[in-house]
């Protein structure tokens, strides 16, 4: 078993420390999400732990052994940095074959990833003539050449189409059920909250959190209940007994605050009051990630778009 190891990573550029005493593990297992604004050091780490720079201090390593040192790297660690990077004038199917006999693979595995990556019927078409998202399709496709124990991936999503972005939650779940070591960099939260079991998030070089997905979530933001009473006086006084407050919204509806549906449906159903909807408000993904980046954050929208854009995503209860 392979896990990526990071220990007190520094690299500077000049007057700039992109990533400042960096310190985390990819386990091997479950898929890692890496998180970070622009600027926050996730592509320039990712160079570091593939030899693309020299730290100037610090070490990163492939299951304790530094990339440099594997004789036939793609059997050990599949990278994919930048989609564009492949020769335009190439075949889909002969850039495959050019990396795969740089490392004696089999030809035949060009074959089985471009099917993998559902573009056997492409095989022979210039790469001059694929979309960003072939294209990306195509560098996946690459770092499945070696069937290798680690996979590293900056942005795979870029330019797939929805069938595209599922395909890629499937695949990169199915590797990481095999027991490889996923680390995945991305903006999407929406996805990575969908595909990622845990998180590494950075924040002008440094480590801000390196936990759970759920963990990261429950710890940043409250939960929360939408509730509708067809007895509004008896669910206020039962809730005002347990020492919780409801906000009366505009369209009638409460919202409690750290509360979860369950309890509050059981409090109505032990004081007999009739609910007409309960509702979980389960604190995002996004939301948690803004407010834990906020100040790391280059370039921040104004604050009545961030707080828009971090909305809770309403998640209907069990009945009652």
């Amino acid at each position: 078993m392979t896990s990526i190891d990071v220990h007190e990573l520094t690299k500077e550029y000049r007057t700039t420390r992109a990533v400042d005493r960096l310190s985390f593990t990819v386990a091997p297992g479950r898929v890692t999400g890496f998180l970070g604004p622009n600027g926050a050091g996730k592509s320039t780490t990712m160079r570091l732990v593939l030899g693309l720079d020299r730290p100037t201090s610090g070490t990163a390593t492939l299951g304790g052994r530094r990339y440099q040192e594997f004789d036939e790297p793609l059997r050990q660690v599949g990278a994919l940095l930048d989609a564009t990077v492949a020769h335009p004038a190439r075949t889909a199917r002969d850039h495959l074959l050019v990396l795969a006999r740089s490392n004696r693979i089999p030809d035949r595995r060009a074959d089985e990833v471009l099917e993998d990556a559902g573009l056997t019927t492409a095989a022979k078409r210039r790469v001059r003539t694929f979309s960003l998202g072939m294209r990306q399709r195509l560098g996946i496709a690459a770092t499945l050449l070696g069937d290798p124990p680690v996979l590293m991936l900056d942005e795979p999503s870029n330019g797939l189409d929805p069938e595209g972005i599922i395909w890629l939650r499937n695949l990169l779940r199915r590797l990481a059920d095999e027991g490889r070591t996923v680390l995945v960099s991305s903006h999407l939260m929406t996805e990575t909250a969908l595909s990622a079991d845990h998180l590494v998030v950075l924040g002008h070089g440094r480590l801000l959190a390196d936990t759970g997905t759920q963990e990261f979530v429950d710890a940043r933001v409250r939960p929360r209940v939408r509730v509708r009473t067809g007895d509004p006086e008896l669910l206020r006084a039962a809730l005002a007994r347990e020492g919780i407050g409801p906000v009366r919204e505009a369209d009638g509806r409460w919202t409690v605050e750290g509360a979860r549906a369950e309890e509050i449906g059981l409090l109505a159903a032990r004081e007999g009051a009739t609910v007409l909807e309960l509702v979980d408000e389960q604190g995002s993904l996004e939301e948690a990630y803004l407010r834990l980046t906020a100040d790391s954050t280059e370039f921040a929208a104004s604050a009545s778009a961030s707080a828009s854009a971090s909305a809770s995503v309403p998640v209907p209860a069990p009945e009652v």
